[in-house]
């Protein structure tokens, strides 16, 4: 089993910044491949950004590109969501999940555990 507690979230205006963080406890961290999801009501959960085992490989969905950053630290046992440029249309319940695949994916579905979540927020 593996737990996973967000925060960072928040109330933001355009254009300002917000660091979310995630921190993983029970199943080995380092072993787990990571990433950030959001959903707004009605709609599907949608993939944001994954990073591999050492943090050396990430990939991002199109829509924040350039403007989000994932990064982990093992030591810690944490991931980390840098997000800049924020835009109304980034307001979503932001979710961390942990895979133990063998590759960075980007399907919910190839998740295996998951956070409760956090709300952010990005007023106009």
């Amino acid at each position: 089993q593996v737990q996973l507690v967000e925060s960072g979230g928040g109330l933001v205006q355009a254009g300002g910044s917000l660091r979310l963080s995630c921190a993983a406890s029970g199943r080995t961290f380092s072993r787990a491949y990571m990433g950030w999801f959001r959903q707004v009501p009605g709609k599907e959960r949608e993939f944001v950004a994954a990073i591999n085992l050492s943090g050396s490989t990430t990939r991002y969905a199109d829509a924040v590109k350039g403007r989000f950053t994932i990064t982990r630290d093992n030591a810690k046992n944490a991931v980390y969501l840098q997000m800049s440029s924020l835009k109304p249309e980034d307001t979503a319940v932001y979710y961390c999940a942990a895979s133990y695949s063998i590759a960075v994916v980007i399907r919910s579905s190839d998740y295996n555990y998951w956070g409760q979540g956090t709300q952010v927020t990005v007023s106009s």
